[in-house]
């Protein structure tokens, strides 16, 4: 996969690659959530105006945090701010601002009968598989998207970038993917298990895979940065989130075996 940064020039407007891969990878992630709630018998009319609204939040997000990391730039260059079309968005952004306005507009538009974690749950292999996809159609085409200069075999080069280097995209897509397949697995296999277990999974799986990326393979010179920090605390609080629900299960569990038990004793 060749990196290809800009498609075409629209007029004074540049369309990049990693525009396209977003709106690709948006489509993708609506019709794939829509398919596992209608074969879960669960109505998706209401789908479209959350998509919208988490579109929006995560542009928005995405331009926020990359804008506030090179605010010393836009500081002098103010009117840049809302160009986005000139590149310049943040994943980690994007994806915090597109899952809070998701669960926001959730709880207030999702169809009687169903649980905002049983909801989670159901995205979150969604949001694996479509951080795969878009690892594929944006970082990898984009100008500097690769890791670290190597002379291994597997190195790439990337536009923008001299020599060449750790094609970190492909990697992250590796991980996300095999992310997604945990996933469905425990889906699968964990029958008995707390609402919001898979959806607290992902969070903290991907919160290691991307401390790994940044930190081994991004990173000059490695350090601790805001990314990674944020990678560790995330996976510390997901897996934190999973014992206890984990813990709420197994009790709820014992209280309604007591129970059982405390009424058979009474019949007799």
């Amino acid at each position: 996969m060749r990196p290809i940064p800009i498609v075409f020039h629209f007029g004074p407007l540049t369309v990049h690659t990693y525009g396209i891969g977003l709106a690709v990878t948006f489509v993708f992630g609506g019709w794939y959530l829509t398919r596992r709630l209608r074969d879960r018998g669960v109505p998706t009319d209401w789908l479209s105006n959350v998509a919208v609204g988490i579109i929006v939040g995560a542009i928005v997000g995405a331009r926020a945090v990359h804008v506030a990391s090179h605010l010393s730039y836009y500081a002098g260059h103010p009117l840049e701010v809302v160009m986005i079309w000139r590149g310049g968005l943040s994943s980690f952004g994007g994806l915090a601002a597109g899952l809070a306005v998701g669960i926001f507009l959730t709880r207030r538009r999702r169809p009687d009968g169903t649980s905002l974690p049983w909801l989670l749950d159901v995205a979150a292999p969604v949001l694996a598989c479509s951080w795969a996809i878009g690892r594929l159609l944006g970082p990898q085409l984009m100008i500097n998207g690769g890791g670290h200069p190597t002379t291994a075999w597997y190195g790439l080069s990337y536009a923008g970038q001299v020599g060449k280097r750790i094609p970190v995209p492909l990697f992250q897509a590796a991980l996300d993917f095999a992310i997604f397949g945990i996933l469905l697995l425990a889906e699968r296999r964990w029958g008995r298990r707390p609402l919001g277990a898979i959806f607290a999974l992902w969070l903290a799986l991907w919160g290691v895979a991307r401390f790994a990326e940044e930190y081994f393979w991004l990173a000059t010179p490695s350090l601790w940065d805001a990314v990674e920090v944020f990678s560790v605390v995330l996976t510390v609080a997901a897996t934190t989130a999973l014992v206890v629900l984990r813990r709420r299960d197994v009790s709820s569990a014992d209280r309604s075996s007591s129970s059982t038990l405390t009424s058979a004793s009474s019949a007799v």
